[in-house]
């Protein structure tokens, strides 16, 4: 999976930290375990919704305290949606559009 993040974390862009997880079978850089636990409920939650196995390109704008609008693309196929997520990485509020 690729994202418009191409500098730091995959998440939010910072380039402090140096926090590792594997996601859709990808090793993906982020600053702390929390934007990796986000960013995973929002790939769980996109792959919920749109029955896809897998995401080859998501583009997040935004950040913490407006929400994100964001765009996940499969297969020719183009999935948009605004997201909130709590500190702890939990989903607040997920609003396809």
């Amino acid at each position: 999976m690729e994202t418009n993040n191409k500098n730091g974390c995959q998440l939010c862009d910072a380039t402090w930290g140096e926090y590792w997880r594997e996601i859709e079978g990808q090793n993906m850089y982020f600053c702390c375990n929390l934007c990796a636990d986000a960013f995973e409920n929002i790939v769980n939650e996109v792959k919920r919704r749109t029955g896809w196995s897998t995401i080859e390109y998501l583009e997040l704008h935004g950040n913490y305290i407006k929400g994100r609008e964001c765009v996940a693309r499969n297969m020719g196929q183009i999935f948009r949606f605004y997201v909130r997520t709590y500190s702890d990485g939990r989903l607040m509020e997920f609003i396809e559009r």
